[in-house]
Formats: C-alpha cells, sequence, structure tokens
C-alpha cells in the first residue's frame, strides 16, 4: 500500500471514509464523503487515483487495502485528517 502526505495529495481526488459526524466536525476541502462501511455498495463512487483519508490513517489504509484488491490505483493519506489540519490545508469546519 502507498501513502502520501496531505501535501502529496495536489489534484488527486480525495475521498473522507470517517463517519458522519466526524465529517460534521470538519473535513478537507473538495473531498467526497463515502463513509467507510459504504465503501462496497458505493464502490463505483470512488475514482481511480484517490487518496483515501480517515482521521489518522488507520480506518483508510484498510479502505485502500480493499479497494486496490478491486482494481482501484489509490492512496492513503498518512496521517489522515489530523495530518491535513496541522499542515494547514484548506478545511471546512473544524476537526478537534
Amino acid at each position: 500500500m502507498r501513502e502520501i502526505t496531505p501535501a502529496e495529495v495536489a489534484d488527486r481526488p480525495l475521498v473522507d471514509v470517517r463517519e458522519q459526524h466526524e465529517w460534521d466536525a470538519g473535513h478537507a476541502v473538495g473531498a467526497v464523503h463515502i463513509p467507510m462501511g459504504e465503501v462496497v455498495a458505493r464502490l463505483g463512487e470512488v475514482p481511480d487515483g484517490a487518496a483515501i483519508i480517515c482521521r489518522s490513517g488507520g480506518r483508510s489504509a484498510q479502505v485502500v487495502a480493499y479497494l486496490e484488491q478491486q482494481g482501484l490505483d489509490v492512496v492513503n493519506v498518512a496521517g489522515g485528517t489530523a495530518a491535513w489540519a496541522a499542515d494547514g490545508r484548506p478545511m471546512v469546519g473544524v476537526v478537534a
């Protein structure tokens, strides 16, 4: 599994796999919300080449492993939204 830093996301589509309450508390600008529990049912909505993000990188790593098995070329965002916010990347809302 490949990992990238928030700074390396650049123009990749960004998919946030956190739960609804986490998304509502703050998320990366431009991210698409597909909670981890919905990834299988919404597989067709995950763009090839996407960066997958969660709170700290654990859940997104699991999702990346699944998506790779499905033939998608995706990467995990190391450190998740915590690293995204700490890096000063644009956010909607505030991540606590």
